[in-house]
């Protein structure tokens, strides 16, 4: 079987991590792009693009190649919701660019053009005739502040007499009403909380969170697994950030890191192989 391509250097890890496993899957069931197309309903050109990494499958053709080779949909298809809100951000940030740098060189252009008058200048005023008028006479000015000050306190006054009849309301209703405490259910939820208890139970490492199960976890994942394999990495003396049993990329990280120093593939995915090595 010729040597399959490598995957673009620019290609987001979840991604990545969503064509190395389809690749696995072809590999492993022997299919040929001939067989998947005719399995699939997809052509084979659209499996050399979604196994080449520039092009990312749809959800139906990651069910299609999970149904005829065996394997479970669940953890594929968690890796293609996470790979497609990247790739469908990726998209639209070029754009988004493109328009910003438009708006501002037409702003600039804007700027830079002087104004032009458009008709003819208008003529001079003719000059008056008329004799000038007498400056008014006599306190008449004094009148408006008198009157701006007559309108500040009846504004004044009214304010009081509101904040008054409030007042007696009060003396008469008894207490007011109490505010009602806010629902717990509009509270936010905390996250879960875990407890790393590292003991050895048969011969292997153990966190007691997860009842000694070695479920397959990717990137994305959350729940006791999760939490399971954050205590067991950070007693082999790698950190994964928080023991939150959500698998981020600081997780992410952390498992390759032992992938590596452990001799199995990094493939940045916690199967049989590295629970085997993280539990001794």
């Amino acid at each position: 079987m010729p040597r399959a391509k490598a995957l673009p250097a620019e290609l987001d890890p979840t991604a990545r991590q969503l064509a190395t496993r389809l690749r696995r899957l072809k590999d492993h069931s022997e299919l040929t792009m001939r067989h998947l197309a005719a399995k699939t309903g997809y052509s084979a050109k659209s499996w050399e693009r979604y196994l080449g990494g520039t092009s990312l499958p749809p959800r139906a053709a990651v069910e299609a190649l999970a149904r005829i080779t065996g394997a479970d949909p669940v953890p594929l298809l968690a890796l293609h919701e996470i790979a497609a809100d990247t790739w469908e951000s990726r998209r639209t940030k070029p754009v988004e660019q493109s328009l910003a740098t438009t708006r501002n060189n037409t702003a600039e252009e804007e700027q830079e053009q002087p104004e032009r008058p458009t008709g003819p200048r208008p003529a001079p005023p003719a000059p008056s005739t008329a004799p000038p008028t007498p400056p008014a006479t006599g306190p008449a000015p004094a009148r408006f502040p008198h009157m701006a000050l007559t309108a500040g306190l009846a504004a004044l006054s009214v304010s009081l007499l509101a904040a008054l009849l409030l007042v007696l309301r009060l003396d008469e209703d008894g207490a007011p009403a109490a505010v009602p405490a806010a629902s717990p259910t509009t509270m936010a939820s905390a996250p879960p909380s875990y407890t790393c208890r590292i003991t050895r139970v048969d011969g292997h490492w153990s966190a007691g969170i997860n009842d000694g199960r070695d479920t397959e976890i990717v990137y994305g994942a959350t729940g006791t697994d999760v939490a399971e394999a954050q205590c067991l990495l950070r007693r082999a003396g790698i950190s994964p950030g928080g023991i939150d049993g959500m698998f981020g990329p600081l997780t992410l990280r952390a498992v390759k890191t032992f992938q590596e120093r452990a001799g199995l593939v990094v493939d940045g995915m916690l199967g049989p192989r590295s629970w085997k090595a993280l539990r001794g």
